[in-house]
């Protein structure tokens, strides 16, 4: 079964610090866990696909132009939202559990100091086609 990770990341709160005020190291060792990871579940045979994106800031929202006219674009960061999403992996994996184990694993990914981030981690199966109700 195939599920989506989505990475959840916080602009910034008590807990969970902006990226960009990071030491440079930590920002490295966070990385480097991201990338240990995408290893272990290349080598498990679990990985489907694995992303990060870039910073809120690059990020657009596009809608239809009434009537057919141009597309509308806002620009970010979105102050009104409090967190982005990060990235994701896809992952095809025996069932839930292990995604939710696998979940687990990511959020607890290092911050500053080497802490866990406890970061979000979203878990939703992939549909390779529409019920049979549909």
């Amino acid at each position: 079964m195939k599920y989506i990770l989505l990475m959840q990341f916080a602009q910034s709160t008590a807990d969970f610090p902006a990226i960009t005020t990071w030491q440079p190291e930590e920002i490295q060792a966070h990385i480097g866990f991201m990338m240990d990871t995408n290893r272990k579940l290349a080598e498990s045979g679990e990985l489907v696909e694995a992303n990060g994106l870039a910073m809120p800031d690059t990020a657009r929202i596009v809608r239809a132009g009434a009537g057919g006219g141009p597309a509308v674009v806002t620009e970010g960061p979105f102050a009104e939202t409090k967190e982005f999403l990060a990235g994701w992996w896809i992952v095809d994996v025996e069932d839930e559990a292990r995604a939710v184990e696998l979940a687990a694993q990511v959020s607890a990914a290092p911050g500053p100091g080497g802490a866990p981030l406890n970061m979000p981690i979203e878990v939703r199966q992939v549909m390779s086609a529409p019920t049979e109700d549909v």
